[in-house]
């Protein structure tokens, strides 16, 4: 089992470090941004950045799962798998965004509800940018997608934290400098994806056509295609509550729920790290009873993980936001906890995923998105004029517990899985009795609040580690990660193995995730 766990963390680490230091970055640019836009500004473009992402979804029709499914067939020319989803791709986005364009005014006035005339021009402008940005998001996403494929991790890196950088770069001199509100931040973004796009075309150009090859683009969308309506669904959880805050209390709201999302990244750079890493560990278990048992102990470690963070996030929300941002984007406190929660669930949803993976029956995973996207847009409707920003957090945490519930029951028909609900009933305690504590008997501002709340969050493994929670395998184990020298060394034979996915590492799971940097 430690053996899996290792793989686990070692390649899930590798996946997200460019992740965590972009959303550091993003973090550590609140201040500046936060005293040059309003909440509005804030709101509109975070929405439009929302927006990009669900409906690159839809222009890639799955090509990009379909990519990562058959590169790696012995039956299938890599290159021309290659090809084939390129050229779809390319041509589908940019129907898509000519589509778009002459809609811009009308999309403008649905998703930014302005209130008079210059507020729609405006409004209509920002959205013809992010319609731009729509064609360039889904080319720079499958280009990433290539140095996966072939397993240039150091590439994949240099490029993404390359573009990062020159964003912020750009970003800071159209906001601060130019003082160009939203527009600056989503023509910062946009333009300098132009750029990087176009070096990574350059770069694979000699297996890259825009010449349709139809007998297998039609082999790659059926079964993309098929993937496609389930992840729209899930990712509209994270766009419909901003659109109904516009709707109900405005786009000042909406910016300060975006801030709030910013600082439940936190929790999301675990979940990425996961979402990346567990889809090949998972399916290489060939033995369906030794993959059983390790799927019930990763589960459970790994919530007690995210849980950990959640707690962190939900006890020092006012002191993060204080030191981050503006004086008036402080009530974005109120949903960081709740946001952290609903990423948590979501990482437990994408556990299910794989074990549907592994029986074949991914049908199932458009019922439980369906489900819960309805239970969002009702619990929204419901919650947020009464409650604003915190009815949509709670509508989130509701809606990821409808699908967690659903995908739970479709899990055990087909597969089971002995959950040690034992262990994880512990974690959820623990955890609801430590934000109990912070929240009911210590201040919530000043130094000694501060501290009491971070030595209470630092409480959670220690209570966990008391109790009884590890196995004595894991308490072995992390007895271990006192001797860097020799983990390391274990970490680099592992990095030394061949891949061992059961004879398909083409099932690595490309699933959209609640990730509001997952742009240029």
């Amino acid at each position: 089992m430690s053996g899996y766990l290792r793989r686990l963390a070692t390649t899930g680490a590798a996946y997200t470090a460019a992740s965590i230091i972009s959303k550091l970055i993003a973090v550590a640019l609140l201040p500046l941004y936060t005293r040059h836009l309003t909440r509005g500004d804030y709101g509109a473009a975070e929405l439009l950045f929302a927006a990009v992402v669900t409906v690159s979804i839809v222009v890639r029709l799955g090509l990009i799962e379909a990519v990562l499914r058959f590169y790696y067939r012995e039956d299938e020319d890599p290159d021309r798998i290659v090809g084939a989803t390129f050229s779809g791709l390319f041509w589908f986005a940019t129907v898509g965004a000519l589509v778009l364009l002459p809609l811009a005014e009308p999309l403008a006035e649905v998703l930014l509800n302005p209130k008079h005339p210059g507020e729609l021009q405006t409004g209509t402008e920002l959205t013809r940018i992010a319609i731009g940005g729509l064609w360039l998001a889904t080319l720079f996403e499958y280009l990433l997608t290539l140095y996966r494929l072939d397993e240039r991790a150091r590439a994949y890196f240099v490029t993404t934290i390359a573009n990062v950088l020159v964003t912020i770069a750009l970003t800071v001199i159209l906001v601060v400098g130019v003082g160009d509100g939203a527009r600056g931040l989503l023509l910062g973004s946009y333009l300098t994806g132009a750029a990087f796009v176009g070096v990574l075309i350059f770069e694979q150009r000699r297996r890259l056509t825009l010449r349709v090859d139809p007998p297998l683009l039609k082999r790659l969308l059926r079964f993309g295609l098929p993937t496609m309506p389930a992840e729209v669904s899930l990712y509209l959880l994270n766009f419909v509550d901003r659109l109904i805050i516009v709707h109900f209390v405005g786009l000042p709201e909406a910016g300060l729920y975006s801030v709030g999302v910013k600082f439940a990244q936190a929790v999301n750079v675990l979940v990425r790290g996961f979402q990346l890493a567990w889809p090949p560990l998972a399916y290489s278990i060939r033995d369906d009873d030794e993959a059983r048992r390790t799927y019930a102990t990763v589960i459970t470690l790994f919530l007690a993980g995210c849980t950990w963070l959640v707690v962190g996030l939900w006890l020092l929300a006012q002191y993060l936001i204080r030191f981050f941002a503006a004086p008036k984007f402080f009530d974005a406190y109120e949903v960081v906890g709740l946001i952290a929660a609903a990423v948590t669930l979501y990482a437990l949803y994408m556990v299910m995923v794989v074990v549907l993976g592994r029986t074949g029956r991914t049908e199932f995973n458009l019922p439980a998105a369906l489900a819960a996207l309805a239970s969002n847009v009702a619990l929204n409707l419901i919650l947020v004029p009464a409650l604003g920003i915190v009815g949509a957090g709670l509508a989130l945490v509701g809606s990821y517990l409808v699908v967690v519930a659903l995908m739970y029951w479709f899990t055990e028909r087909l597969f089971p899985v002995p959950y040690e609900w034992g262990r994880l009933a512990r974690v959820l305690f623990v955890a609801a009795a430590l934000v109990a504590f912070g929240e009911l008997v210590l201040p919530a501002s000043g130094f000694a609040g501060l501290v009491g709340r971070l030595a209470l969050g630092l409480l959670f493994p220690v209570i966990l580690f008391a109790t009884g929670f590890f196995t004595a395998e894991e308490r072995g184990w992390l007895i271990r990660l006192r001797h860097p020298r020799e983990l390391a060394a274990s970490f680099a034979a592992l990095r030394a193995r061949p891949p061992a996915v059961d004879g398909d590492p083409g099932e690595l799971y490309e699933a959209e995730r609640i990730d509001e940097d997952s742009r240029f």
